[in-house]
């Protein structure tokens, strides 16, 4: 009797050149460069400015004083196009020889590129670097309040429209309690509440009632928008002394970080709700990665049915953890009134939570990416702001546009893909 041998099916299929895969090429990431190059040439080299630019490193607070970095500006630009050029050329070879651009690579290639245009905007001005730092950080306070709350919401499968309601909702009621009671402490547990209430709205709606929730997230926001508005100028306003002057959160030194050039100042010289920030985005991440709680948020975002199959709750794992993300929102509408501003403004929140949605987009609904993509989104906004105060050429109208154009390319696959949840914004019907 013969016998036949087995066939047996290689576990990988092989690539022509004999390896266990064939690599993929990508030129996104060289073509964005490129890009970035040829305009970093025209502006800087073709385009160049006479003059020296002074970045002034330290503060007359700081305990140890930094000598100002003068450099002058046409030959820096210059060398900088060099650098972008040799970077593009490296990201080129990297991709024929089938390796992936480090992230590092990139990141210095951005910090370059950067660095030559403020020298090409602040030709013989000067640019405080602990300032234009400490005011974007003050402007991204929020955004990643936001930017949190949309990660752990759309995680759990309900996309949160309804961010921009939700900072609204904190900023006027910490102001208001805030007020009353005299104590900033109370507004911020106030605002977490409000953030929560109209999270649990639109919980109740998209989970429980099947409603669409980008429909239920954009009603939520015009009805908080409407209502605020309304109190706001019906009972606040001509009751401004009563209810709407709370008290700002002090700012706290951290003793020896403090100090610490560039560094100090910016993040460790903030209020509370700025560290509870850094708290919440390490709690964050660690609890959606880390934990059974995360594991359980990620399971009725991934693939609802089968953690329904293994005995979770998936309509009350969604509609805490939504009710969780709005409290977290919250307190970025807490830092509008006690932290930053000072007094509550109709539309104070002028659109943020939508940025902060395209923070989670970005970041690719990961706390640590999305509190970077709300940084940067905050740095874009302080550095119009800084340049207009220096007289640069450079329209504002430009530097307000460019971090949705970041997050355009972003979006549209240069940085990387960008997938949700697959069951994020999909009502789930228990069979």
């Amino acid at each position: 009797m013969s016998t036949v041998a087995p066939v047996v099916q290689p576990a990988t299929t092989p690539a022509p050149n004999g390896g266990d895969f064939e690599f993929v090429k990508s030129w996104k990431v060289t073509i964005a460069l490129t890009i970035f190059t040829v305009l970093g040439f025209i502006l800087l080299v073709a385009f160049g400015r006479d003059g020296v630019s002074t970045m002034r490193l330290s503060t007359s607070r700081d305990l140890i004083q930094l000598p100002d970095l003068e450099l002058p500006t046409r030959v820096t630009g210059i060398v900088i196009s060099v650098l972008l050029l040799l970077i593009t050329g490296v990201s080129a070879w990297l991709v024929r020889a089938k390796t992936k651009a480090p992230i590092w690579l990139i990141a210095v290639y951005a910090v370059l590129l950067l660095v030559g245009f403020l020298a090409w905007a602040a030709a013989d001005k000067s640019i405080p670097v602990p300032g234009l730092l400490f005011g974007s950080l003050s402007l991204a306070v929020p955004l990643i309040f936001g930017a949190l709350g949309g990660v752990i919401s759309e995680r759990a499968g309900v996309v949160n429209i309804a961010i921009e309601g939700q900072l609204l909702a904190g900023a006027f009621t910490s102001a208001l309690v805030a007020s009353l009671t005299n104590q900033p402490l109370l507004g911020l547990v106030a605002a977490m509440l409000a953030g929560t209430l109209v999270s649990m709205v639109l919980a109740s709606f998209s989970i429980k009632y099947f409603v669409d929730q980008v429909i239920v997230g954009v009603v939520l926001n015009v009805l908080v928008i409407g209502m605020t508005g309304f109190l706001y100028s019906q009972v606040m306003a001509p009751n401004a002394v009563l209810l709407n002057q709370p008290p700002r959160f002090e700012r706290i030194n951290i003793p020896l970080l403090s100090e610490i050039p560039i560094i100090g100042p910016v993040f460790f010289r903030q209020t509370l709700i700025v560290y509870i920030m850094y708290v919440a985005v390490a709690v964050v991440y660690y609890g959606i990665f880390h934990t059974k709680w995360g594991l359980r948020l990620r399971s009725v975002g991934e693939h609802p049915q089968a953690a329904d199959t293994v005995g979770i709750n998936v309509a009350a794992t969604r509609f805490w953890n939504v009710s969780i993300a709005g409290a977290v929102v919250g307190l970025g509408g807490a830092y509008f009134t006690l932290g930053s501003v000072g007094a509550f403004g109709k539309e104070m929140t002028a659109g943020a939570g939508f940025i902060a949605l395209a923070a989670v987009i970005f970041g690719r609904w990961d706390p640590i990416r999305a509190t970077l993509a709300a940084l940067l989104f905050g740095f874009a906004s302080n550095l119009q702001n800084v340049l207009s105060i220096i007289g640069s050429p450079v329209p504002s109208e430009f530097m307000l546009m460019l971090p949705y154009l970041v997050t355009i390319f972003a979006v549209a696959g240069l940085v990387g893909q960008s997938r949700g949840p697959a069951a994020s914004g999909k009502p789930y019907i228990k069979s």
